[in-house]
């Protein structure tokens, strides 16, 4: 209240006596009236006063106002007045009169403290979204500016009491749905104040479908043909999605991106671009670069990258670059566009390359916009942007690097056509400085990181001048260099050179091997010139350094110690470190540094790169300690960089070997889980066979008993004949079934012997594994557990298989006592007088079956035996490879002493092989012991031997019936 005293004490520059009067009452009125009507009355005249007098009816009126939205809510009318009289009062946006009667500054103080009064009771601005709920167009309307006003005036304070009121952000998402478009507009207004700078109500807005809704209201005005609309809900989306990695992660995920195509897509007829329409497809064209801004996670701006590629997006980016008749800052936004969704995306970066221009003959896009770039006729602004497409095409790109450099070499040069090295060639030794610059910045980034293309850069010739024999590239920059042209074309080339000579021995040792060049750069540095050229002798310390420090010491002449001799003597090492330091401590140096692109407010201040500022950033300190290096440093320098790198060449043949490894323990894991998944398989078939064989026995013994029978009590012709009619019906029945287990046995012999090659293979990859890991000190006794593992399930199975045999073979023996008993009571029921013809049939078909029996025990057995000395053999070979093992465990022990070093990497890889052998162990499968085989296997004989006798003795009981 003491600034409002101020304000009534201060010099008048307000309303007339009358005026404050007439609010007085009026505000008496308001507070005393019993009838609504008058207090209506009230509020609709304070309204109609509040833009002329808006300092007194601020002062005297907005406690009643508040009183009134408070208790007369009942009555729309009212609550309609008195929002509007609190809007006008807050708000800046006065007529022209009072703007010219009142300053700025004077205005924004009155709106900005009438607000700080308003939220100072939290409660108003609750009320105020409670009032924002009402559809009523009367109310909701007004409340919807009166609280955008307030966000204007105190935008954080604001926020946070929403940020805290109880569904505060949703309500105010409702207005998006609003069928009225006034409120719906404001609607929009508003949430553009609400989510300035506030990354958690950005958060709630997105989450509470905000995306979907405004491009709804997009597609409805017309995408880039709409009106205002168009334009408020793009500066909503940008607010949403600007440095909030959620919400783009967010809007990457509910296939948003995919939706913005339709925005670019333009017609043939580009002529007659509106205003409105160049302002909703610039913030179009913007709103894509925040999802593929590099200062967005690499992560986050990849999978971006790749949405906009799949969708169509990219194309129809290309589509707008290429057309005619677009205008120029849309064409320009287009370029750095289209230079961000392909910035470091493989993808993107050769579908680029892929896109032509529509000429005739068709030229690539690259081509066509580096003919902008060299052009000193276009915009500035145009060729900044063609150059910073160019630099976001070769980044991480080393193919497009290759393809750039490959236009230049001689044996690809193609007379008939402009190549991109072509104009990279014309623009750098062009008369126009600018040109010089752009080429040369943009010659240096087809080198970046990039040693191959170092090296074949070299082999570069170019023809001068008719008649001279050609220079290459490299003396061509070092000469235009000495010719003392312009600052901004020395600069550019003296980048080139850097970037061409860093981390390139080769090629220094062609720089070096003009004897001109190390005099021009000493002579450049020991100078006293103006403020101007010190950027310059800062770069050329910085190539004169990175000379030094990149030396192999091939020439004699030019050997490290003796340039720093040079250095010395005519220079001084501290002169020399302060020069070095004028790159790094220079403006222009600072902006370029900020981002990638290349932003300049005038070509004039065109001098860094942003990819230069990091290669100074890295080398400046390492070429200052180097300067002041002895030789013996040096050499141990060098020592140490040998080891390193024979280090680094070891380092390198194990991580191989270790990739070799984990794709051998992959492939096993894969074996293994195949294996288990067939022994799994087997395992139910044997316990589906076993339980079958149990059934086949009950049968058998009910038949014996049932046959015992029918053979005591057989009193009749009649009940013989039902007797065998049962009997040879389940005799068939027994002969398919034997057949069935032949089928099963011979399926089971041939998944034996895929296994025993998938075994014997598995052993070859152990022993290959083996060897390896004896070579990294690992446990020596992995593989031959693994084997016994493999051996002890392979024996296993083959003690299934026998029993399996086994058992078929007491089935057909069985089987084959019944067609004996059946084929010998025919004839005693045809011929009863002949008993003793029968009985030496049977004896004789009898010894003949027992000669099969034999025969087939006999080819078990030789199986059994051919089987064991497989085994043996696998013996044999494990214990050769225990003896490989030991021996190469004491050549590891040889050499344990040179790979101390390694022992971390090599303990880390132990402790994979070791969990994977684990898993192998894991595998297992438990084996009977061969004693409880064995009497198990005996008992079986025993009772198919009592069996036997029991069938003898019916058949004799039968046959004295």
């Amino acid at each position: 209240m003491n600034f409002l005293r101020g304000v009534m004490g201060g010099p008048s520059a307000g309303p007339q006596p009358s005026g404050a009067d007439t609010i007085q009452k009026l505000c008496d009125r308001v507070a005393s009236s019993t009838l609504l009507d008058d207090r209506r009355d009230a509020v609709r005249a304070l309204k109609s006063l509040s833009k002329k007098y808006r300092l007194e009816v601020g002062i005297q009126a907005m406690e009643h106002l508040i009183h009134v939205l408070q208790t007369d809510r009942s009555d729309s009318e009212i609550i309609g007045y008195a929002l509007d009289t609190l809007y006008n009062v807050i708000s800046n946006d006065l007529e022209e009169e009072e703007q010219e009667e009142n300053s700025a500054k004077q205005v924004d103080d009155l709106g900005s403290q009438f607000t700080e009064i308003f939220i100072k009771q939290q409660e108003n601005v609750t009320l105020l979204l409670t009032l924002v709920e009402e559809f009523d167009f009367h109310v909701r309307w007004p409340g919807v500016k009166l609280l955008t006003s307030l966000l204007k005036q105190q935008g954080p304070q604001v926020q946070q009491i929403i940020l805290v009121s109880p569904m505060g952000v949703s309500r105010l998402m409702d207005l998006l749905a609003d069928s009225r478009e006034v409120i719906r507009n404001d609607g929009v207004l508003l949430l553009q104040q609400l989510t300035k700078s506030n990354a958690a109500i950005q958060k709630i807005v997105a989450f509470e479908n905000a995306f979907e809704r405004l491009l709804d209201i997009i597609t409805e005005e017309g995408n880039s043909d709409g009106g205002i609309v168009v334009e408020d809900c793009l500066l909503l989306l940008q607010n949403l999605l600007k440095n909030n990695n959620s919400n783009q992660n967010f809007f990457k995920e509910g296939s948003y991106i995919q939706r913005m195509k339709p925005w670019f897509e333009v017609g043939d007829d580009n002529c007659g671009w509106s205003a409105q329409k160049v302002t909703n497809l610039h913030l179009m064209l913007q709103l894509v670069r925040v999802l593929v801004s590099p200062t967005n996670p690499p992560g986050a701006t990849s999978s971006c990258q790749k949405a906009m590629f799949h969708c169509g997006l990219l194309q129809q980016l290309c589509t707008i670059l290429m057309a005619t008749g677009v205008p120029a800052d849309i064409l320009t936004e287009t370029i750095n566009t289209v230079s961000e969704v392909i910035r470091g995306c493989q993808t993107n970066q050769d579908y680029f390359a892929s896109v032509n221009a529509p000429s005739n003959p068709p030229r690539p896009a690259i081509v066509v916009l580096l003919m902008s770039m060299v052009n000193e006729r276009q915009p500035f602004v145009l060729r900044c942007a063609v150059l910073y497409c160019f630099q976001c095409f070769l980044y991480k790109n080393q193919k497009g690097q290759g393809e750039i450099v490959s236009t230049l070499l001689p044996s690809t040069i193609d007379g008939n056509s402009v190549s991109a090295g072509q104009l990279l060639c014309g623009g750098l030794f062009s008369t126009d400085s600018l040109s010089n610059w752009c080429a040369a910045v943009a010659l240096a980034h087809a080198l970046q990181e990039n040693g191959t293309l170092k090296e074949q850069l070299l082999r570069v010739q170019l023809a001068t001048s008719i008649g001279n024999p050609p220079v290459s590239l490299l003396q061509q920059c070092t000469n235009i260099l000495s010719q003392g042209s312009k600052v901004q074309t020395r600069v550019g080339l003296l980048m080139l050179l850097c970037t061409w000579l860093s981390n390139c021995s080769i090629a220094v040792t062609h720089f070096l091997h003009n004897p001109a060049n190390v005099p021009f750069l000493t002579g450049q540095i020991a100078e006293n010139l103006g403020e101007e050229e010190q950027l310059v002798q800062g770069l050329c310390a910085l190539l004169l350094g990175i000379s030094i420090y990149y030396n192999d010491n091939s020439l004699e002449n030019y050997r490290k110690e003796k340039l720093k001799q040079l250095i010395e003597k005519r220079i001084g090492r501290e002169n020399f470190i302060e020069k070095l330091g004028f790159i790094s401590k220079h403006e222009l140096y600072s902006r370029a540094a900020q981002k990638p692109q290349p932003s300049f407010s005038s070509p004039d201040h065109m001098m860094f790169d942003h990819e230069f500022t990091k290669l100074v950033k890295e080398l400046e300190g390492v070429i200052s300690k180097a300067i002041y290096k002895s030789s013996e440093e040096d050499k141990k320098e060098e020592e140490v960089k040998k080891t390193l790198e024979q280090h680094d060449n070891i380092v390198t043949h194990y991580k191989k070997v270790i990739r070799e490894q984990d794709q051998e323990l992959e492939e096993l894991k894969q074996r293994i889980s195949t294996l288990t998944s067939q022994n799994e398989q087997l395992q139910a078939t044997v316990t589906q066979q076993v339980s079958q064989i149990q059934q086949h026995k009950d049968q058998y013994n009910l038949l014996k008993v049932q046959l015992g029978k029918d053979t005591q009590h057989h009193n009749s012709h009649g009940d013989t004949l039902q007797m065998n009619g049962i009997q040879t019906e389940e005799v068939s029945k027994l002969k398919e079934e034997l057949e069935e287990w032949k089928n099963k046995h011979e399926l089971l012999q041939g998944q034996l012997k895929e296994k025993d090659s998938v075994i014997e293979k598995l052993n070859s990859s152990q022993l290959e594994m083996g060897a390896t890991e004896q070579s990294l000190q690992t446990s020596r006794f992995g593989g031959l557990e693994h084997s016994n593992e493999l051996q002890k399930e392979l024996e296993m199975l083959r003690s299934q298989i026998q029993l399996q045999a086994a058992e078929i073979s007491k089935l057909q023996m069985e089987n084959q006592k019944l067609q004996v008993m059946n084929t010998a009571a025919d004839p005693m029921l045809g011929d009863s007088g002949a008993p003793a013809a029968t009985s030496s049939e049977l004896e004789a078909r009898l010894e003949q079956e027992i000669k099969e029996l034999k025969s087939q025990v006999k080819a078990l057995s030789e199986e059994k035996e051919s089987l064991k000395q497989q085994l043996d053999s696998s013996t044999s070979t494990v214990a050769i490879l225990q003896d490989k093992n030991s021996r190469l465990e004491r050549e590891v022990a040889e050499s344990k002493k040179e790979q101390d070093d390694l022992l971390v990497l090599l303990a880390d890889q132990d402790q994979k092989i070791s969990a994977q052998k684990m898993k192998l162990k894991d595998f297992g499968v438990a084996v009977e012991d061969e004693d409880d085989t064995e009497s198990g296997d005996q008992g079986d004989e025993d009772e198919d031997g009592d069996e036997d006798e029991q069938d003898e003795n019916a058949a004799v009981c039968y046959q004295e019936n």
